[in-house]
This record gives structure tokens, sequence and C-alpha cells, in this order.
């Protein structure tokens, strides 16, 4: 444990991360705003203050709560991070003991999809079934890429959803309509909806505004899945940088995997 700590603390994964007060403080203001960017398909249940946002996130990630503190730096506590990776591995066990159906993706096509990735072999090699729904499918992406609104499509690496540009690039999104399509077109050919989903941004949002089982990762500037936790509506959310060079979470799939395979059941 103290050498995952550690790891985190260098890597920049939590400690002294490099996602900036500004970036927190003015995202959590446009959650509480209630501006649909920053819901990530997850719509809370009751209207939340900037001060209320802030206590949640300075509980579950240990950022500065003070509202009235907009710039600077700001951190990830380390500890909290584990505290939910512990918590999430104890979910991925359960899923690889019952070899449940499980949807695993991401919005970060560049930075923690290697934890995705290393989750979806080992519960593939578990027994479970990673279910691959809507491949193709086109989805709508908020805000503008290069000055322009991007079309993406629902494309799967190693069974983990991304989004993508076509077959020309893959890309960063907080769209929760990749997963919503995804979910619809299983409930159109009479398919049971996951037993969870492993996922980070929209596609978490999405799946647990749909009352799916979700366990999610997401950093310090996004704070809907947090509320989702703090609402009950999220099983798990790991507070973590979640775009640094992939290599860099092998740690952090090496403890979560812990264990998945080889237990007693």
């Amino acid at each position: 444990m103290p050498q995952l700590v550690n790891h985190l603390r260098e890597a920049l994964l939590a400690g002294d991360v490099e996602t900036t007060r500004d970036s927190n403080h003015g995202n959590a203001a446009a959650f509480a705003e209630g501006r649909e960017g920053y819901l990530f398909g997850l719509t809370p249940l009751k209207a939340w203050t900037l001060t209320e946002v802030l206590a949640v996130m300075a509980e579950r990630v240990g950022i500065d709560p003070d509202p009235e503190r907009s710039t600077g730096v700001d951190a990830i506590d380390p500890h909290k991070t584990v505290a939910a990776l512990t918590r999430m591995r104890d979910r991925l066990r359960q899923a690889a003991a019952n070899r449940e159906r499980v949807i695993v993706a991401t919005g970060h096509p560049a930075g923690i999809i290697e934890v995705h990735l290393a989750i979806a072999a080992a519960l593939r090699a578990a027994g479970c079934t990673l279910l691959r729904p809507a491949p193709g499918a086109m989805f709508a992406s908020p805000g503008h890429y290069m000055g322009r609104e991007l079309p993406l499509m629902v494309r799967y690496i190693a069974g983990v959803a991304v989004a993508a540009e076509r077959g020309i690039a893959l890309w960063h999104t907080h769209s929760p309509a990749g997963m919503r399509a995804m979910l619809a077109e299983l409930d159109a050919l009479g398919e049971a909806p996951p037993d969870l989903v492993v996922a980070d941004h929209g596609f978490a949002g999405a799946a647990a505004a749909a009352g799916l089982d979700v366990v999610s990762f997401a950093d310090s500037n996004d704070p809907a899945l947090f509320i989702g936790e703090a609402e009950g509506r999220v099983r798990v959310t790991v507070p973590i940088d979640d775009n640094v060079q992939p290599h860099l979470y092998a740690p952090v799939s090496a403890f979560l995997l812990d264990g998945l395979i080889d237990q007693e059941v």
C-alpha cells in the first residue's frame, strides 16, 4: 500500500497533480450551475451549490473546499485514491467470481485507457462476458474540436468502448451519448443490461443514469461522478489524474487485478 501511494505521488496520478485549482473550481461552479457538458449525462437528484460541490470533492478527492479560492494549485489525496481503488477491486473480484456481463468504456483513449484494457483482459480471462453493443453507432459530441462539431462513433479496442472519428482517430469525450446508444441497442435486441459497467466521463454517467452498477475513474475537475457517488447512484468513483502517460498506470492496474482470478469463491 505505501508503495502504491508513493507511485501515485511520483507519477502525478495523485498528490500534487497537474490539474489546476482554476479548473477544479471552474468545473465545480459549472456543475453547480447545471451546465450540461459538466453533468456527464447524470443529472443530479437535487440542486447543488458551489460550496456543497466543493465539500463533496474535498471529502472524496482531497481538494481545497474553500469556495473563495479559485486559483493556484490543488491536490488529490493519494490515500483516498487507494481507498477507492480497494472498493473497486472488491467489485471487480465479485464480477469475476460470478462471471458477470460487463461493459468497459473510456473517454480517455490516450491516458487511463491502459487500466480499462487491463481490466477488460482480466475479466475476460476470468470467464466474464465483455459486451460490445452498437459498434459503429454515431453520436454527437458536445463542444467543438478545432472549431468544428465532431461526429463520433462507438468503437471497441480490445473490448473497451471508445469514441472514434470514423476510422481516423480516437477522441477524448465527455459525451454520454455513446453509452446511451450502446444501452439502447441492447434493449432493442431484447438483451439484458450489463451487470457491471467500468467506465469514466459520460460513458459512466449515462450508465449510472440508467440505474446500472457503475465503478468509475474521475479527475479532480470532474465532479459529476463524485456527486453521483454521494447520491448513491455510482458505486465507486476513483479520484485520479486520468490523462497522464498510459504506462504510468501499470501499478494501478496491478493493484486492481490482484487476486481477481485466483480467489476463493
